[in-house]
């Protein structure tokens, strides 16, 4: 098919990335005015449907023909009719227009206070029972809001609230970043896991310095309970030799119950066979859990309802 083109096109047709985004920035806010013309065939009759001069709507349509150096109407009085060029343009601007309209559905629905949506990070330690606890007496006065839920480890739920793909994350350490705002909700005590044949088995309480010739299993580099085994280890006196890393503590639970090795973990919501928890006296064994969320940003009333919610737990979040 071959359209009429118009002489002295306004933008270049390179190809660059700049003459595309120049041609978005340009064409978007006419798109409307072009459908409703295109719908109505008629001017005059548009510019009242969309309640806008009819003059205003008339300057549009022809800027937009120059911008894209093509006629899209043949103009008959007051009446216009598509060209061949118009008809397919109508077709691709309908088709981006209602995406433009689901994707406001979409924002609009996630910010509803009474459906709208929370996307919510939390570590994988507190995924079997923390947080279905929260969420359960959450939504007793909020039961239509949504969550999409995320399980990771600190470092990518802090990079998950930088990147707008989460709006709170429970984590541990407490963050300590100008980008962010944290919140101290409770404290966690870590004990010594041993299998239930080791040699130590047989006690409740142990300084972890008496652990300072065990092999130990431990979350990779980068995770939060990582960096606090390795501090308290070293405050302990001594640099854990470690046999296995993972990216999970239920699995490095059942590396200990298989005589693999040792871990400074929190407890778990069940008892797990094969394994010995121990207090560990000193050094200190806990870890702090906080929530987190970027600073400067602004709350739909559902995350705003959460955010309120983790707060009012202080000190309660985690069972005694």
């Amino acid at each position: 098919m071959v359209h009429q083109q118009r002489s002295g096109g306004r933008l270049s047709r390179t190809g660059d990335t700049r003459d595309t985004d120049d041609m978005s920035r340009l064409l978007a806010p006419r798109l409307a005015y072009f459908a409703g013309v295109a719908r109505t065939e008629h001017v005059t009759r548009a510019a009242q449907e969309m309640e806008v001069p009819q003059s205003t709507l008339s300057r549009a349509m022809v800027r937009l023909e120059e911008d894209l150096g093509v006629d899209l109407f043949a103009r008959h009085g007051r009446t216009v009719s598509l060209t061949p060029a118009g008809r397919a343009f109508l077709t691709s601007v309908e088709r981006a227009l209602a995406e433009i309209e689901r994707a406001a559905d979409e924002v609009r629905a996630d910010a509803d206070p009474a459906t709208g949506k929370v996307a919510f990070g939390f570590l994988h330690t507190m995924g079997a029972e923390t947080v279905p606890g929260l969420l359960h007496a959450f939504r007793a006065d909020h039961p239509r809001i949504r969550f999409s839920l995320v399980q990771n480890y600190g470092e990518a739920m802090l990079e998950g609230l930088r990147a707008g793909e989460l709006d709170l994350c429970l984590t541990s350490p407490v963050p300590d970043a100008p980008d962010l705002v944290a919140r101290r909700l409770d404290e966690q005590k870590l004990r010594l896991f041993v299998p239930a044949d080791h040699r130590l088995a047989g006690r409740r309480r142990v300084r972890l310095a008496e652990a300072a010739d065990e092999t130990f299993v431990t979350l990779e580099p980068g995770y939060g309970l990582r960096r606090i085994t390795d501090d308290l280890c070293a405050q302990a006196g001594f640099r854990p030799r470690i046999a296995f890393e993972g990216e999970e503590a239920e699995t490095l639970r059942g590396l200990v119950a298989a005589g693999l090795g040792v871990a400074l973990l929190p407890p778990p919501p069940f008892p797990r066979p094969g394994v010995v928890e121990l207090t560990v006296t000193a050094p200190r064994a806990a870890r702090e859990i906080g929530v987190a969320w970027l600073a400067g940003h602004p709350d739909t009333p559902p995350v705003a309802a959460f955010k309120k919610f983790l707060l009012s737990k202080r000190g309660t979040l985690l069972p005694t």
